[in-house]
């Protein structure tokens, strides 16, 4: 069970580290490709400090890899699969139905799972 439980623990560690609504929102953003800190904080309605933030905890935990051109700092996502894992946990928020309304669960799937060009629009 030595094995089992190294797995849960790891499961727990990066379960952790995207329970943050700003950080599932760039994970999303991520999904469609690399993007600068100044367009995630656009996109998102975000202080860039705040995004480097996110970001900086991201990167220690091998969520994102950084890029560097000349004083732009570019994210992307390691495993690219962690996005499918929360669009899926929107079939679990929508069974509960607690404090979100059913169009905006659509409204997120819709967006989480557009290709890229129609993301970025």
């Amino acid at each position: 069970m030595p094995g089992r439980n190294l797995v849960a623990r790891e499961l727990a560690e990066i379960f952790k580290i995207i329970a943050h609504p700003d950080r599932i929102r760039m994970i999303e953003e991520l999904r469609t490709g690399e993007k600068d800190v100044n367009t995630l904080a656009e996109t998102l309605d975000l202080p860039g400090a705040r995004v480097s933030q996110h970001l900086s905890l991201m990167r220690a935990h091998r969520l994102v890899e950084e890029r560097r051109d000349g004083r732009h700092h570019f994210y992307h996502l390691i495993q690219p699969e962690i996005a499918d894992w929360i669009v899926d946990g929107l079939d679990f928020v929508e069974g509960r139905l607690s404090g979100v309304s059913k169009s905006s669960i659509t409204q997120a799937r819709r967006l989480w799972t557009a290709p890229a060009k129609a993301a970025n629009s």
